[in-house]
């Protein structure tokens, strides 16, 4: 709006203003006296433009558009704690009860033991926010002193940890609820209430699934994988309780009795041939290989809940193949056993399974 606000065209608009039998060459006192004045002016029209841009939600940044689509009922996720399955032994190598509250950590990232879910079994949270405690399986080691305890296992994430919500996601979910009219229960209320809760990363909505009043709602998590079970409990919850099912106690309105489901992955075993640079072995970058190959996986993972279904392409992930240093080309790629594309199921997700490297 104020791009043409320039130092210069400030500047010279300011000299023109100045009679012509007064020396306003650069250097004079004239000059070097306005050129300050322009130089602040111009500072000023920059910042308007940013501030103009901070204004709407479609170019608003951060805090800004934070504040925007509180206005509107729409609120940024926070980043939030993984929740984690741990298992606790004593030295005959029988499940150990701890102590609630006592904290381990593994890879440098503290747990702290929140509830008991089973003799031996405990829920953690991660004392980090975001994906980081979503990483590390394996062996716990405790903080403080635990009486009796031999050994811990950091095993299953119940519910992921996930970053703050970013701009582009939360922008997206703005113009979704200004535009679709989310209201009493439509699918649009569906998508809206389901994915703004934590650790779910796309819904899908399928009305009168099971005839009038059902409504099925199948979810992927913040990292775009499975839900585990624990955030699909935590979901059904809040969206119509099962023991209250189509009372309307959750966000669900009186009388829809709905089910909440998770994405089914479908594992993709890859077979493929590649050529290598000179100078290069299969062993050397068959990392970064899987690395570009679950990328992929996981892009497209991102794309569910906009797609009807996803199609695994054998063309992308051959071209992120090729992006890989060290590949020359590739042949011969199946996927599953076939040529062929492989075509997903409307709840279905690709899993990457065993990546085959043949030169």
């Amino acid at each position: 709006m104020y791009e043409a606000q320039t130092y210069e065209e400030i500047l010279e608009r300011m000299l023109d203003r100045i009679p012509g039998d007064i020396d306003k060459r650069e250097g004079s006192i004239i000059f070097d006296a306005l050129a300050p004045a322009a130089a602040e002016i111009s500072q000023m029209y920059a910042q308007l433009e940013m501030n103009y841009n901070l204004s709407f939600a479609d170019t608003a940044s951060g805090d800004f558009l934070s504040k925007r689509t509180a206005e509107f009922g729409v609120n940024r996720k926070a980043a939030a704690n993984a929740l984690r399955q741990g298992l606790f032994f004593n030295n005959s190598d029988q499940p150990f009860d701890v102590p609630i509250g006592s904290r381990y950590s593994i890879g440098g990232i503290n747990y702290m033991v929140v509830s008991r879910l089973f003799i031996g079994k405990f829920e953690l949270e991660s004392e980090e926010e975001g994906n980081v405690g979503n990483q590390q399986f394996g062996t716990l080691l405790p903080i403080d002193y635990v009486n009796g305890l031999v050994r811990a296992e950091l095993t299953d994430i119940i519910v992921p940890g996930a970053e703050a919500e970013s701009d582009e996601s939360l922008r997206t979910r703005f113009l979704a609820a200004v535009n679709d009219k989310p209201f009493g229960g439509n699918v649009a209320d569906y998508l809206q209430k389901v994915g703004s809760l934590p650790g779910v990363g796309g819904v899908k909505v399928f009305p009168v699934w099971q005839g009038g009043g059902t409504v099925k709602v199948t979810i992927v998590d913040s990292t775009f994988d499975a839900p585990a079970a624990g955030l699909l409990d935590d979901v059904q919850t809040v969206i119509d309780p099962t023991a209250n099912a189509g009372e309307g106690i959750g966000y669900a309105p009186i009388g829809h009795k709905v089910t909440i489901a998770g994405a089914a992955g479908v594992t993709i075993n890859i077979v493929t041939t590649i050529t290598l640079r000179a100078g290069y072995t299969i062993g050397q970058i068959e990392d970064d290989i899987r690395s570009a190959i679950t990328l992929y996986a996981r892009l497209l993972r991102g794309t569910w809940a906009a797609e009807s279904a996803l199609v695994f392409r054998v063309s992308q992930m051959e071209s992120r193949i090729l992006g890989v240093e060290g590949v020359a080309d590739v042949t011969s790629t199946t996927l599953n056993g076939m040529t062929a594309n492989i075509e997903l199921g409307v709840e279905q997700i690709p899993v990457i399974g065993t990546v085959t490297l043949n030169e």
